[in-house]
């Protein structure tokens, strides 16, 4: 007879952690691309920062090190940032996908097109899906951004580490109320970031997370992507 074991639940304080927690945190999150003006309270910042900073990394090195904008910061960075992108030149720190084929193209396309279609752009317009874009220098509207960087002598599994660290801040976010989208756009202009920071040169600049609450009216937030199963994720041996 087969012995099922019943799930192993934990206890913290006067929580519960179950799978089907992290799995409800995991189904609700999202790419947020629009958010409201109200401002995240700072204790609910440092909570998320603090609970992001225990996911685990090569030799506990914690590689991870976060510039934060609020209020009339975050305005101003949005509007430099904007201008960058208008006028600057791409540099990002880490080389961007040199393609996409495969599988992963069509993932790319369909989630591009299921944003596309939310917003109203039509295939073949190039300046809408322009405008669209744009958005990403904008923060889309969020109050806050977050920029993420990593010792530089740690490479690519300094990077890595940073990228469990981006996964768990997003994580609590959203267990706060909170809505995020991580943002490799924002890093394309790693130099300016690194003046605009005052970043030193042996930190690389991984990416940014925009976030605040999210502005649920907004048709950018009315889809969600897929996601691949079992079959197409493990190779099974044994």
């Amino acid at each position: 007879m087969l012995c099922r074991h019943p799930a192993p639940r934990q206890r913290w304080g006067e929580a519960e952690l179950t799978l089907d927690v992290l799995n409800s945190l995991l189904e609700n999150r999202h790419s947020c691309r629009a958010f409201l003006p109200d401002p995240v309270p700072q204790d609910h910042i440092e909570q998320i920062v603090t609970s992001a900073a225990r996911v685990p990394s090569w030799c506990n090195a914690q590689p991870w090190q976060v510039h934060i904008t609020s209020g009339a910061e975050t305005d101003r960075f949005r509007q430099a940032l904007r201008h960058e992108a208008e006028t600057g030149t791409p540099a990002p720190d880490l080389p961007f996908p040199s393609g996409y084929s495969g599988v992963y193209q069509d993932r790319r396309r369909a989630c591009g097109w299921a944003l596309y279609k939310a917003v109203g752009v039509e295939k073949g317009d190039r300046a809408a899906s322009a405008r669209q874009m744009m958005e990403n220098y904008a923060l889309f509207g969020a109050p806050h951004c977050a920029i993420v960087t990593s010792p530089a002598e740690l490479g690519p599994y300094g990077a890595m580490d940073c990228g469990g660290f981006v996964t768990a801040f997003t994580l609590a976010a959203q267990a706060l109320g909170v809505a995020s989208i991580p943002q490799a756009a924002v890093a394309a202009y790693a130099p300016f970031l690194r003046r605009y920071f005052q970043v030193p040169e042996d930190r690389l600049i991984l990416c940014a997370i925009s976030f605040g609450y999210p502005d649920q009216a907004h048709p950018a937030n009315g889809f969600r992507t897929d996601r691949a199963g079992l079959d197409e994720i493990v190779r099974w041996h044994g």
